[in-house]
């Protein structure tokens, strides 16, 4: 049986967009308003909002600078029939990012494409940040919801010392606790081992990333402060360890 079954819809279209490393992205075109439907990257903000760094030399770009509206279609990619995973299509507006916002946007985007380093400071490209609208679930055989920004969006109300804190935490995990990252992973979330690694975190959950591989460490309460968030990921590592044996 699909594990998504088991999942709240809330709980899972926040993990499908903590997880999801591409989409179909559909815009409209100028004049006739015919969709037109592309493949991109994506990353996500710790609120779970959506991230694209797009060129202006594409077409889904020029269409999106011309009218924002869009929808983006994220899916589980796991293996067999890709119907019987969990998908979402949300619909929002695509907004370019600027001043300030663009170093976060930037920093969250390359934790989960390194690779897109390489070329983030062409000019012709740009991060965006989809502003959801809502959320059309379908989340297996009879589940399907649709859920407003409030219902699946992550609530940092109140966080702003994590989000703060969000570089230096990533950074920490990566250099001295990837054994415990590969706990998490194995233990809690039954993965298969491998050069697993913090990506970023949010009142809710830890992101964790190896090569192409996604995954959301929930935790078991909301989590505000990095100091609740030492001693909740501590408590993680001694249940993995405790499994282990």
């Amino acid at each position: 049986m699909d594990p998504s079954t088991h999942v709240k819809p809330a709980c899972l279209t926040r993990s499908l967009l903590a997880r999801s490393r591409q989409g179909a992205l559909a815009t409209l075109m100028p004049g006739s308003g015919d969709p037109y439907c592309s493949l991109v990257n994506v990353a996500s903000l710790p609120d779970g909002s959506p991230i694209l760094l797009i060129s202006r030399l594409a077409v889904h770009t020029r269409n999106i600078l011309n009218d924002p509206r869009m929808s983006l279609m994220l899916d589980e990619r796991g293996p067999g029939d890709p119907l019987e995973g969990a998908r979402i299509m949300l619909a929002g507006t695509a907004e370019e990012a600027r001043g300030d916002d663009v170093a976060l946007l930037r920093r969250r985007y390359l934790a989960a494409h390194p690779a897109a380093e390489e070329f983030a400071g062409f000019r012709d490209f740009s991060f965006f940040r989809i502003r959801p609208n809502g959320v059309h679930l379908v989340a297996g055989f009879a589940r399907i919801v649709d859920l407003a920004p409030k219902d699946f969006l992550t609530d940092l109300t109140g966080a702003e010392a994590l989000l703060e804190a969000e570089p230096d935490i990533v950074a920490h995990m990566n250099a001295d606790h990837a054994d415990a990252m590969n706990l998490y992973a194995t233990k809690l979330l039954n993965a298969s081992d491998g050069a697993w690694r913090c990506v970023g975190c949010d009142p809710e959950g830890l992101d964790m990333q190896a090569d192409s591989r996604t995954l959301r460490l929930e935790f078991p309460q909301r989590i505000a402060a990095p100091a609740a968030l030492r001693q909740t990921l501590k408590t993680l590592a001694g249940q993995a360890r405790s499994a282990q044996i």
